[in-house]
């Protein structure tokens, strides 16, 4: 007989350790299936995140995961887009349904072939949640995984199989549907009562719940901007065949992924020249603001379209809105009683706004410096400046779009870009890449590479970096004059590169451990690219080292 694992959970507060058979399920070990209102959907097991229904099979901790973490969340969200995926199988299996990008608290999703009405597909979910179907998760050989994709016509999740060749596929299973997502899902369809699906554009937009606030919709705040962006780009991947993961990795396999970044680089370039012909064109600008969240590429944006602008016969100056940081003593206090340096009020918002009514009337203005190891601002004569009438000012930062931060300055003086690196690319039929992830791991490379962080350090404050973001940069996006999409689509090829060895060094004695496999299981999807092809000012290069800019 074989020797009894120990288990290690939490029971009514307390933590206990119990002995069970090899091939117990985690279920056993948690606490109530709801607490507080918010729903039991996973667990962690030695802090790695996994299904309730997987089986133990060494000593381990484990832990409940609910569905107001950020973790329980995404869970809630893959199990939805299987319940969605399986309802339009029924409807119409000859129809394919395929993933875009996420608005407002919602995924976008259009068809090739056959549109199904929302309200079909909606109804048809309904019915599957109050069966509440058990949803299986089995590894299968990979020729039976080949075999199942192309009997349900899932055409880039069968082509991803091509460049993951495993002995064993691990697919989710709903009757008599299968797909593959990369991360655990809920134990049935019962626990996704939360959810709308609404028309929306030429497809559907699937709704999950806020993680805070699990339990109801959010109010739906449309995102046109951002998603005319999307379908642009969606386009030119269209015209240039490549619109998966799939897609990338057989350009690498047939050595063709040398053209292909360069088309994918003079694209970029020239949405930027597009961008500085506008600013151009309007006559009035003096000072061009750049804003969007971390890793979205600022710095080498500002650059590159200070070449355009001088190619066009004007000066630009670029400065730093960490320039006018007020000072460590005068920020203020956030909830839990430390300085608040994302906030607007940490900036010198009136000097600023006085430099540059200052500037624009022709008057010389000493711009301030920041020393972020005292945390104090001071002057230097050399930082003296003025303003002749071909110098347009380039200013980069998060409150760049915030219309607090330059008040005193007239309108048509000011032209706003928004930065998003929003790729087109898909994984495959119904695994989309998040923008989020895209510059979470650019993150870990650039904190790595010229700060000598560990990738647990920069996945343990990214939450932080989020809720600044989402108070401080995404609700100000709409106002801007011209959005552009830093992602270049080879860019996770060479990321996976740098970002892999980084994220295996993290211990599963980390509570970072499970953030970083996810990450690891979700690079292994791309073809590595040697960082030699990137070209020297390329916004890749901010973050892997060897650029063209100083910076």
């Amino acid at each position: 007989m074989a020797k009894p694992i120990k288990i290690t959970y939490n029971r009514n507060q307390k933590i206990e350790t119990t002995e069970a058979e090899i091939g117990t399920q985690v279920f056993n070990f948690m606490p109530e299936f709801s607490i507080n209102g918010n729903q039991l959907v996973a667990a962690k097991v030695n802090n790695e995140l996994t299904s309730l229904d997987a089986k133990l099979e060494f000593d381990c901790k484990v832990e409940p995961v609910y569905n107001n973490t950020k973790e329980g969340m995404s869970v809630y969200r893959r199990s939805l887009c299987l319940l969605l995926a399986t309802a339009a199988h029924r409807i119409n299996p000859k129809t394919r349904l395929i993933v875009g990008n996420s608005i407002c608290y919602g995924y976008y999703y259009t068809f090739d072939g056959e549109k199904i009405p929302a309200k079909s597909l909606k109804q048809e979910m309904e019915k599957l949640i109050s069966r509440d179907l058990r949803i299986k998760t089995e590894y299968v050989s990979w020729e039976q995984a080949a075999a199942l994709f192309e009997k349900l016509n899932l055409k880039e999740t069968r082509k991803q199989l091509n460049h993951t060749c495993k002995s064993k596929i691990l697919i989710n299973t709903i009757e008599d549907f299968s797909d593959m997502y990369f991360g655990p899902l809920v134990l049935s369809t019962g626990a996704l009562q939360v959810f709308d699906l609404i028309e929306y554009q030429d497809g559907l937009l699937l709704r999950f719940p806020k993680t805070k606030c699990p339990s109801q919709l959010p109010a739906f705040k449309d995102e046109p901007k951002l998603f005319s962006l999307f379908k642009q780009y969606k386009e030119w991947g269209k015209r240039v065949n490549v619109l998966s993961a799939a897609s990338l990795n057989d350009m690498v396999a047939n050595g063709k992924i040398n053209d292909f970044i360069d088309i994918a680089e003079t694209h970029q370039e020239k949405c930027i020249s597009d961008i500085a012909s506008q600013i151009v064109k309007s006559k009035k600008v003096r000072v061009v603001l750049i804003a969007g969240p971390s890793s979205s590429g600022k710095t080498t944006s500002a650059k590159k379209l200070g070449l355009e602008l001088q190619a066009m016969g004007y000066t630009p100056k670029l400065i730093s809105l960490d320039c006018y940081y007020a000072g460590r003593d005068k920020a203020p206090l956030d909830e839990n009683g430390k300085p608040d340096y994302e906030c607007l009020e940490a900036l010198n918002v009136e000097l600023l706004n006085q430099n540059l009514v200052d500037l624009f009337a022709g008057k010389e203005v000493n711009i301030p410096s920041y020393d972020f190891h005292t945390g104090t601002s001071f002057f230097e004569e050399k930082n003296k400046m003025t303003l002749a009438d071909n110098e347009i000012l380039i200013m980069e930062g998060i409150h760049g779009l915030n219309p607090k931060l330059t008040a005193k300055v007239p309108e048509e003086c000011k032209f706003k870009i928004y930065l998003s690196a929003l790729t087109q690319l898909n994984l495959d039929d119904h695994n989309r890449i998040s923008t989020s992830d895209n510059r979470l791991i650019r993150r870990i490379v650039r904190d790595n590479n010229f700060r000598g962080k560990p990738a647990e350090g920069t996945i343990a404050m990214w939450p932080s970096v989020q809720k600044g973001e989402e108070l401080h940069i995404f609700p100000f996006h709409n106002n801007a004059d011209a959005i552009l999409n830093t992602a270049l689509d080879y860019e996770l090829s060479i990321l996976r590169v740098y970002a892999a060895p980084l994220l295996r060094r993290v211990p599963p004695t980390m509570a970072e451990y499970s953030e970083a496999q996810r990450l690891l299981n979700f690079l292994e999807n791309f073809a590595t690219i040697a960082p030699t092809e990137v070209p020297p000012r390329s916004i890749i290069r901010e973050f892997i080292g060897g650029s063209a800019f100083k910076y």
